[in-house]
């Protein structure tokens, strides 16, 4: 087998995304295999066990014409974190105004910390998740009176 051949199969492994590949071809045997880097992480944040025993609570019935609000929506499944260490002071507060742009959240998804932004101007008055839940694509995290 030539540095050719060789170089062939390290382009088949870059092209499909493979880790390890082992060819035996009249008796001789051939592995490559990667060397995997661990994905780099903004930060971690240590699981905080919280104690919530709530009730289920129902929500408020407003009509859905009436509501004024924007909803900020997880654009992943992942765990929601409200500040950006257990340390800290969470990124927004109810009342609180917030700018488009502005980080309102992290969703960790697979050990990356996603930074979710606002995507409306407005007054935070309602925050729907509580810090550590795990939280689905398209769950409301936030809801933003844009009037105020």
């Amino acid at each position: 087998m030539n540095l050719k051949e060789v170089k062939e199969m390290i382009d088949l492994m870059n092209e499909h995304g493979l880790a390890e590949l082992e060819l035996e071809h009249d008796g001789t045997v051939i592995k490559l295999k990667k060397a995997v880097e661990p994905a780099p992480s903004v930060y971690s944040i240590p699981a905080i066990p919280v104690a919530t025993a709530r009730a289920a609570e129902p929500a408020p019935a407003q009509p859905a014409a009436a509501s004024t609000t924007k909803d900020v929506k997880s654009p992943m499944v992942g765990t929601f974190y409200r500040a950006p260490s257990p340390e800290a002071a969470p990124f927004v507060e109810i009342g609180q105004t917030v700018e488009v742009g502005q980080v309102v959240c992290i969703v960790e998804a697979m050990k990356l910390m996603n930074e979710i932004k606002s995507e409306v101007r407005g007054k935070v008055v309602e925050i729907c998740v509580d810090n550590t839940e795990p939280v689905e694509f398209g769950q409301v995290l936030f809801r933003v009176d844009p009037a105020k």
